[in-house]
């Protein structure tokens, strides 16, 4: 340790600063590699090609109201609904206890707009992300769909349901005019998240919860 200008200097800090330096940069390599792959799927609701199915993550739901994030991706859903570029919306949400029930919440939200009731299935077991896009494919039979979530959120979820198999395109729901605190936070857990993310498309695990097929999305496809 030496005194440069009456300032302790320690004979660390230069190596100390290229250490903090790499891991900022190695921490933000995954989700700039989600950015840039996923760039091409990612636009807004009156550029997006139409896709059979919406599916809309879930995003909280406060007792029988949607969050102000999780209203955010329905609105989404709902316009893609109401402009004919999907014809069903899977909610896609916790119901891990019985006082608990995101999916019912986002259907009744959907259904008050104008949706059909029979136009939006329900999927209890998305409890995140890969879950939701694995639970799509396998559960539902979805192979090509719009996802809607959040801008922050939305490379992330558009590259987890391709590698899910699910041929995903994503529309997000801008959140900064809303929530401005939170969005900025969301912006900042995308690189811890994306880290999990990375581990989940190279070790492509089971979701929590699978289960039987649900044939909800087809017979709602079938309708007139």
């Amino acid at each position: 340790m030496r005194w440069v200008r009456g300032v302790v200097r320690s004979p660390w800090a230069g190596p100390g600063a290229v250490v903090l330096g790499l891991a900022v940069y190695a921490g933000l390599l995954p989700s700039a590699w989600m950015n840039a792959e996923t760039a091409p799927y990612r636009m807004d609701v009156a550029d997006v090609r139409p896709a059979p199915v919406a599916i809309v993550l879930g995003a909280g739901a406060w007792g029988d109201r949607p969050s102000p994030f999780l209203a955010g991706r329905l609105d989404v859903a709902l316009r893609l609904y109401r402009e004919g570029k999907v014809r069903v919306i899977l909610a896609s949400g916790d119901n891990s206890r019985r006082d608990y029930d995101e999916p019912t919440v986002m259907w009744r939200y959907l259904v008050e707009r104008g949706v059909p009731g029979d136009r939006v299935v329900r999927d209890y077991a998305g409890f995140d992300t890969w879950d939701s896009c694995v639970r799509a494919r396998r559960i539902f039979g979805v192979d090509r769909a719009i996802v809607v979530s959040q801008v922050f959120h939305l490379p992330r979820a558009v590259t987890l349901c391709r590698a899910a198999g699910v041929r995903a395109t994503g529309v997000g729901h801008d959140s900064m005019d809303v929530q401005a605190t939170t969005t900025r936070y969301g912006y900042l857990r995308e690189g811890l998240a994306s880290f999990k993310a990375m581990v989940d498309v190279a070790r492509k695990p089971e979701p929590r919860f699978l289960g039987p097929r649900e044939p909800g999305v087809r017979r709602a496809l079938q309708g007139p």
